[in-house]
């Protein structure tokens, strides 16, 4: 079998691979608030918002491409294939490492940390497209900023309009309502974060000259949506127990306020063609409604834990890609 191909072959299946962790370590946030106000049992939220990934990863190519060309040049990069390989190997890890303490961390932060830390390893700090890096960067700091004000704002407005209504019959009516925003959030998480692998795949094709253009292949976008569906389908508990009740105490008002605000951040983002972190944008917005609702509601130390992971991500699963990008090149 051609070496190049192979290499090509491990590349998709690690990258199919991450997609699927993803799946299970992400879209649990999107269902969290449902399942925890009992909107939805369980294992009809999870159906649910597999199917709803997929439909999302399905109708959008805009953020692969950016994954593929602003955080490095795949055309003049060093040792495309090793940089790339490293990188996926670092976000899997450090996906399972948070996955299994139950920590919502950002799958994005992991995989962009990585491509940059292997690139690095490879060729230096010139490595990076530092215009579209630092772009992508923004995006992912400025929008839990924006994700907690919305939330905060649309919980403030939903006290307005129902604060004279039976706090009962208002909430069930909510329950009702937050299998639409359980629906949309998983949509929206499926038109961004799936895209991400897509971008990674492409990569490694033109690193390969296995295609010129930052075009994604249908081939590439259905497998990566289909791998996200089926992580999706196995559930990720840990992540849900996390934000669906660590943060705080949530009702169906409080999880349609946050359901909203963030499905409207992220669809934003897939808009314009930039990544973010859809577990930032998430927690965020929950912490916005919380404080809205009552601020010593609000369990701040699961919120600090979460905070601190959000910025270590990118230095640690960096250095964890720069040091198997070592690895590899001794044997490749």
């Amino acid at each position: 079998m051609d070496t190049v191909f192979l290499i090509t072959l491990i590349i998709v299946i690690l990258a199919l691979s991450f997609d699927f962790i993803n799946g299970f370590h992400d879209t649990a946030n999107a269902i969290a608030t449902s399942v925890s106000t009992k909107a939805l049992r369980p294992r009809v939220a999870i159906v649910m918002a597999a199917f709803m990934n997929f439909l999302g990863a399905m109708t959008f190519t805009g953020v692969a491409k950016t994954i593929t060309k602003d955080i490095v040049d795949p055309f003049t990069l060093d040792n495309g294939t090793i940089v790339i390989m490293a990188a996926l190997i670092s976000a899997i890890a450090w996906n399972l490492i948070t996955w299994y303490y139950g920590i919502p961390s950002s799958s994005s932060h992991a995989l962009i940390g990585s491509i940059a830390g292997a690139a690095m390893a490879s060729a230096g700090f010139a490595a990076l497209n530092y215009k579209g890096f630092f772009k992508i960067l923004q995006a992912l700091i400025i929008s839990p900023l924006i994700a907690f004000g919305l939330g905060f704002t649309v919980y403030f407005i939903f006290k307005i309009f129902f604060k004279n209504l039976n706090l009962a019959k208002t909430n069930k009516r909510f329950r009702y309502f937050q299998i639409f925003t359980a629906a949309l959030q998983s949509y929206t998480h499926g038109t961004n974060d799936a895209q991400k692998a897509m971008g990674i795949i492409t990569m490694a094709l033109i690193a390969n000259n296995y295609q010129t253009t930052t075009d994604i292949q249908h081939w590439v976008q259905f497998s990566c949506a289909l791998a996200m569906g089926i992580g999706t389908s196995v559930g990720g508990w840990k992540i849900i127990k996390t934000v669906g009740g660590k943060i705080m105490k949530i009702r169906p008002v409080n999880g349609v306020a946050a359901d909203l605000s963030s499905a409207i951040i992220i669809f934003g983002a897939t808009f314009i063609h930039l990544p973010v972190s859809t577990t930032h944008v998430i927690s965020s917005s929950i912490l916005g409604v919380g404080s809205s609702h009552r601020v010593r509601g609000v369990k701040w130390d699961t919120a600090q834990r979460m905070i601190i992971t959000w910025f270590i991500t990118l230095p640690i699963t960096g250095t964890i890609a720069a040091l198997t990008y070592y690895v590899l090149n001794l044997f490749m």
